[in-house]
C-alpha cells in the first residue's frame, strides 16, 4: 500500500479523503480561523484578511482532519512538493 509522509506523519494513501492546502486567516471575532483558498487569497483578498498562516490539511475517510502549518507561504509551497513527489 502506498504512503504518504508530512513532518514525520504517514498515512496510507486509500486512507485519504482529501488533501489540500490553504491559507488561514483571521475571521475577526476573537481568535477565530478559517481556512481559505491560495486562489482567493491571491485574486480577491487584496490585503482585506489577516493571513495567520498557511497549512495542508488531510481529511482520512474516517472524517479525521490532520493539519500541518507553515508561517510562510514558501515552506507551504516545499511541502506540497514534497507531497507531490511521494504519490507520483
Amino acid at each position: 500500500m502506498k504512503k504518504l509522509t508530512i513532518d514525520n506523519k504517514t498515512f496510507n494513501l486509500a486512507d485519504i479523503k482529501q488533501l489540500y492546502p490553504a491559507v488561514l486567516v483571521k475571521t475577526g471575532y476573537g481568535d477565530e480561523t478559517t481556512e481559505m483558498s491560495l486562489e482567493w487569497i491571491d485574486i480577491e483578498s487584496k490585503g482585506r484578511v489577516e493571513i495567520v498562516g498557511y497549512g495542508l490539511f488531510i481529511v482520512l475517510n474516517s472524517k479525521e482532519k490532520h493539519t500541518f502549518l507553515y508561517k510562510e507561504r514558501e515552506s507551504l509551497d516545499v511541502a506540497v512538493g514534497l507531497v507531490a513527489k511521494q504519490i507520483r
